[in-house]
């Protein structure tokens, strides 16, 4: 593939994340993703197929960079879940993909079963050493996790829906961070055992 080629397809996957952010696959338009990207929309055609493959492509893409972003630590669950939060705030675009993801596309999978797989895996580990609790199965554990670094963004008196975190002060931001690891922490440390 040409220079030009991986900095058009760049370009297209950037517009059509914000399209897509904003408008789901439903509302987005192709027409506006090619002039924000500054290329003819035929191309959006012949390098992604059609809108909802696009979309695919764009969620596969912004699945990569979480990861990438926010590596998996099993030894450091509440940090992690921290770090989750960390990274939707800077990017509150994230949390509303996502939503479009699981109105319009439930069955767009991007990365997310092979890496929801291996995290759970690592969490079975874990829970083998009696390194985190073991009253929940792996995936309920991690889910639960994951729900607590992702619940202020959910929660209807977290976020202004157009601000994403953005209008947070640093103060209530320190806050709610501290209160996802918390939570984190409480949930997958080990009972210990009676005395």
């Amino acid at each position: 593939m040409s220079r030009d080629s991986t900095a058009t397809k760049a370009r297209l996957l950037d517009a059509a994340f914000t399209e897509f952010a904003a408008y789901g696959v439903a509302g987005a338009r192709v027409d506006r993703i090619a002039e924000t990207a500054g290329v003819n929309k035929r191309l959006i055609y012949v390098y992604f197929g059609n809108k909802e493959q696009l979309f695919d492509a764009v969620l596969q893409r912004a699945l990569a960079e979480g990861a990438e972003s926010v590596p998996f630590d099993v030894a450091d669950l509440p940090g992690y879940a921290g770090a989750i939060f960390d990274h939707l705030v800077a990017r509150p675009d994230l949390m509303r993909l996502r939503l479009w993801k699981l109105l319009e596309r439930p069955s767009a999978t991007g990365l997310e079963p092979d890496a929801f797989r291996r995290k759970t895996a690592e969490v079975a580990d874990a829970q083998q050493r009696d390194d985190v609790a073991q009253d929940m199965a792996p995936a309920d554990l991690l889910t639960m996790v994951l729900a607590v670094a992702q619940a202020w963004f959910w929660a209807a008196e977290g976020v202004d829906a157009e601000e994403g975190g953005r209008s947070w002060s640093q103060e209530r931001l320190a806050l709610h961070r501290a209160a996802v690891v918390q939570a984190a922490r409480r949930i997958v440390e080990p009972t210990a055992p009676d005395a």
